[in-house]
């Protein structure tokens, strides 16, 4: 039996130690900055000779002007006659009338007195005393303010919008947290559903159903139904392992771990995808009452049409208290019926002599009201807010502007962060070359992720250069960045303050609440009066609207941190601030990506408002597209700030990679 000759000298040290080509190769990130500069070292000579300047070539750009309007002129000649508008989207649409109408009319049955006394009793036995003394105050404020009738409008619109983009989004967050696949279907379609401006798909839904509810309510829902499915995916998956295994082993067949496993421990996740799809809703008051829904966002609307911001004030507080109140209510009852599940016993829904009272004594408010001739709010007992606080605006313009001493005035702040920071990241974008811009892109999304990453990322930014619109997109993405990087250093921040007290984040809630559902248009004057027209109080607007977001997912994630991991690290002497940065932060990744996510999301959803105001590029465009009706301009500036989004989606979350022993 013979033996093998032991190794050289050499050959075992080529053996025992990688060479240096090998040791580079294998870390990743080098390998692929390595590969995308030999790919950029042959392409970009090319390029460079072929398309000179830093704009993209108009040599690789197509027209779409053509196709649109002859889409638009499809729709509007074939509306009253084409079976999928007669048969299918008509009867859709009769059906949204009669669900809206339905409520409303039941709503005006009950009367003031009916209502107030069925919603204080309802909010009594499903949240306490507490939630049900908001309620109540939040309906006599509303009455109070003179906005009973447009309150009453607003709540069943939302009552009906919140029910079907609860539905959609919980379908939609099941099929995506149940199957990989279907998760990276849909990532796509999510991203898209609440990136395009409602601006820009306000003009081709207007098309199709004409102005009026259903229009209305199929708006809210395409923008509130995504954060359900979002929040709904991320439990689902995110389901303790060790919990289903065990359920498994017991021969629980797939429904049955459904039922029983997956979505109770899933349901933190599920109570805060209602409550964004109501805060979602709610903030979709008043651009929903351009296109013909009545209520106080068309209250809104009107005075801010005129300048008046006391009276969109008045308009928007009842918004902000319908809000606080759907969202307390419901989340106080997922938490009952959580519990009660979990112990053997639904109280919640058993009890029916308790109901059959609050259903009582609703209807002897309402005819106590009747009988007293007063079925709405009585005239006389309302106060107006408009003058005072036109009056408070006019004074914080008078002496915050500018003349402050030491710190200086609002305008003074908007203009440095306009010229310090909006400028230079603008100016950089627009001289930067196309395809520095794209390699730039594809480095960025490949090092976090995986090629097919990267591949999303660049043929989202080409698509923009191919729609025309490059420059004004450059534009845009300076402005979101600077936003975006504002929102989560302050929300991550404020997030992580909220999870360390409960306290805290109690005093928080409700200047959440009145941050993400007071509609931008309300607080966009007073900005615009203090910081001037411009792109500041663009990226001001964006911020206000994206901050509660973030914080809540933030606050929210860093609660569900395994206790036993935190306790095992204090038992170590690990300090706060190590617990914090070593244990809480790595295991709430998933929830702090999803914070980034919804961060961009909220940034881009107020483009539009910002191009009101002087922020340009985009922005403006869909507007002046919904303004002239023009399905080409709008459309196409909607379709480029999706781009972005899907861009900036990929280049900040990493993307998972499967362990086939293969690179990526």
């Amino acid at each position: 039996m013979s033996t093998a000759a032991p190794p050289t000298t050499a050959s075992a040290l080529a053996a025992g130690r990688p060479r240096p080509l090998q040791a580079l190769l294998r870390r990743r990130g080098l390998a692929k900055l390595l590969l995308l500069g030999v790919a950029a070292a042959a392409l970009i000579p090319v390029a460079a000779t072929a398309w000179p300047g830093a704009g993209w070539p108009a040599a690789l750009s197509v027209d779409v002007s053509g196709p649109l309007n002859g889409a638009s002129n499809w729709i509007i000649d074939n509306r009253d006659s084409h079976w999928l508008f007669v048969y299918v989207l008509g009867h859709l649409s009769n059906a949204v009338v009669l669900s809206v109408r339905a409520v409303y009319l039941l709503l005006l049955a009950l009367g003031w007195t009916g209502v107030t006394a069925g919603v204080t009793l309802l909010a009594w036995r499903v949240a306490g005393p507490r939630i049900a003394a908001t309620a109540l105050l939040s309906f006599l404020v509303s009455g109070a303010l003179g906005m009973w009738v447009p309150t009453m409008q607003t709540l069943a619109l939302m009552i009906v919008a919140v029910l079907a983009s609860v539905a959609v989004g919980a379908l939609l967050g099941l099929a995506a947290g149940l199957s990989p696949r279907l998760f990276k279907v849909l990532r796509p379609v999510l991203d898209t559903m609440q990136v395009l401006p409602a601006f820009a798909y306000l003009l081709p839904v207007v098309m199709i159903f004409g102005i009026g509810v259903p229009a209305a309510l199929l708006a809210t829902v395409i923008y509130a139904a995504p954060p359900m499915a979002r929040l709904t995916a991320l439990g689902l998956r995110g389901a303790d392992a060790g919990v289903l295994e065990a359920v498994a082993s017991l021969g629980a067949t797939g429904r049955q771990r459904l039922l029983t496993a997956r979505l109770p421990l899933a349901r933190k996740e599920l109570l805060l995808g209602v409550n964004q799809t109501i805060m979602m809703a709610l903030s979709m008051a008043v651009i929903a009452s351009m296109i013909g829904a009545a209520g106080l966002g068309d209250r809104v609307y009107q005075a801010l049409a005129s300048v008046d911001v006391g009276a969109a004030l008045a308009a928007a507080i009842p918004i902000v208290l319908l809000a606080i109140v759907m969202d307390r209510t419901t989340a106080a009852a997922g938490e009952k019926l959580g519990t009660d599940a979990s112990a053997g016993r639904p109280r919640l829904l058993r009890g029916w002599p308790v109901w059959a009272g609050i259903a009582a004594v609703t209807a002897a408010a309402a005819l106590a009201g009747r009988l007293a001739g007063s079925a709405v709010w009585p005239t006389g007992a309302t106060f107006a807010i408009a003058r005072p606080v036109n009056d408070v605006k006019e004074w914080m313009v008078n002496h915050l502007y500018s003349g402050v001493p030491v710190i200086g005035g609002t305008a003074d702040w908007a203009a440095h962060f306009t010229n310090w920071v909006l400028n230079p990241l603008r100016d950089g974008l627009t001289a930067l070359p196309w395809y520095g811009v794209l390699l730039v892109v594809a480095a960025l999304a490949w090092l976090i992720g995986t090629w097919r990453t990267a591949l999303t990322a660049v043929l989202a930014m080409a698509a923009i250069g191919v729609l025309g619109v490059w420059k004004p997109s450059m534009d845009t993405l300076s402005q979101v960045i600077a936003a975006l990087v504002v929102t989560l250093a302050v929300g991550i921040g404020i997030g992580i303050l909220a999870a360390g007290s409960k306290r805290f984040e109690a005093v928080l809630r409700p200047v959440l609440d009145v941050m993400q559902t007071m509609p931008q248009f309300v607080y966009l004057i007073p900005v615009v009066a203090l910081f001037a027209v411009g792109r500041a109080p663009a990226a001001a607007a964006a911020v206000v609207y994206a901050l509660p977001a973030v914080i809540r997912i933030t606050t929210q994630g860093l609660r569900q941190v395994d206790p036993g991991a935190m306790e095992s690290a204090r038992s170590l002497g690990a300090t706060r601030w190590q617990t914090l940065r070593q244990v809480q932060l790595p295991l709430a990744r998933p929830a702090l990506l999803l914070a980034v996510n919804q961060g961009v999301v909220l940034v881009l959803a107020v483009v539009i408002i910002g191009g009101l105001v002087g922020g340009g590029a985009l922005g403006y465009d869909v507007v002046t597209g919904l303004a002239t009706g023009n399905l080409a301009i709008g459309l196409v500036a909607g379709v480029a700030i999706v781009c972005l989004g899907l861009m900036l989606d990929r280049v900040t979350q990493p993307t998972e990679r499967r362990t086939t022993g293969k690179g990526a």
